[in-house]
């Protein structure tokens, strides 16, 4: 740890006294220390899913004011404050106080249920139960979709039973599973499939799962390198396979706002995921639990006060 200079922001720009920060399954590989990358990295680094108060304001910022509980998308959160374009800060209402609130993973969520276009009475089977994957359970459950859950956890598969799974295959054996929702589907299989793992394997049994003219939704992060697939099998079943990440700064703003709605609402209700929090001097014991991922564990914050 080293005490820095506050940053000043510029124009445009407003200063957060953070929070708390979300740890993010994304930050594992630079963890991991890769030869690629330079180290140590800038203050703050990594850390893109914080919130807090705004306690300064560059010039030329309008809608924004010191004192202003805020979520943001900024990149230098794993520290005491951080700057934000203030288009990319997002105010919480009053009916949030006090909640934690990683702006970020919450949008994320909303973006890719918006483009799975889930809808009521459809079966979806969501591969991989993390924090991604029990909040697109609660909110295809909450629009009257039927969940399959897949996923390699005991504790995953009992998260997305009070989230609203109505079934839960633990993910050992690729063909029992295919067996399995087959079963379940009277061979139909799934109007949806989301993959929200980032790995070769549950991509190739998430196709494996998706009905004629289904959609497949990948929502794992694949930074590990190139990945294969069966086109002869996506052809075959005439499949729509989207690539449900973002990275227009608007279209993150557009689903954070959703997630602020939909929790002031009750719609979403991510607060029994927070499963463990840790001081900002022990983000090595944060990052190294979100990887090895214990019984019990679902998503770290980082809290700053």
């Amino acid at each position: 740890m080293e005490q820095r200079p506050l940053p000043q922001p510029g124009p445009g720009q407003v200063r957060i006294r953070l929070e708390g920060c979300g740890v993010c399954a994304s930050n594992l590989t630079p963890w991991a220390g890769p030869d690629w990358m330079k180290f140590p990295t800038e203050p703050g680094d990594l850390g893109h899913e914080g919130w807090g108060y705004i306690d300064d304001v560059g010039e030329g910022v309008d809608g924004l004011k010191i004192g202003d509980r805020v979520a943001a998308l900024s990149y230098h959160a794993y520290a005491s404050h951080d700057l934000a374009e203030a288009q990319n800060v997002v105010p919480l209402p009053d009916a949030l106080k006090d909640m934690p609130f990683p702006g970020e993973p919450l949008g994320c969520a909303m973006n890719i249920f918006r483009r799975s276009e889930i809808r009521a009475d459809q079966t979806v089977a969501i591969i991989g139960i993390g924090f991604l994957g029990a909040l697109l359970t609660q909110l295809a459950t909450a629009d009257g979709a039927r969940v399959i859950a897949i996923s390699r956890r005991a504790y995953s598969l009992e998260v997305a039973r009070r989230m609203g799974a109505a079934e839960c295959i633990p993910m050992k054996d690729h063909w029992q599973i295919i067996e399995e929702v087959k079963r379940l589907t009277d061979n139909r299989m799934c109007d949806r499939v989301v993959e929200a793992v980032g790995q070769q394997w549950p991509l190739d049994l998430a196709a494996e799962l998706t009905r004629e003219r289904g959609r497949l939704v990948i929502a794992g992060y694949h930074q590990d390198g190139p990945r294969q697939v069966n086109m002869q099998l996506w052809n075959w079943r005439g499949l729509d396979v989207i690539n449900a990440h973002e990275r227009d700064p608007a279209e993150y703003i557009r689903g954070i706002r959703e997630a602020i709605d939909a929790v002031a609402e009750g719609r979403l209700d991510p607060s029994s995921l927070y499963t463990h929090r840790f001081r900002l001097d022990q983000l090595d014991q944060a990052l190294d639990m979100t990887r090895d991922r214990p019984d019990g564990f679902l998503k770290a914050l980082v809290t700053f006060r």
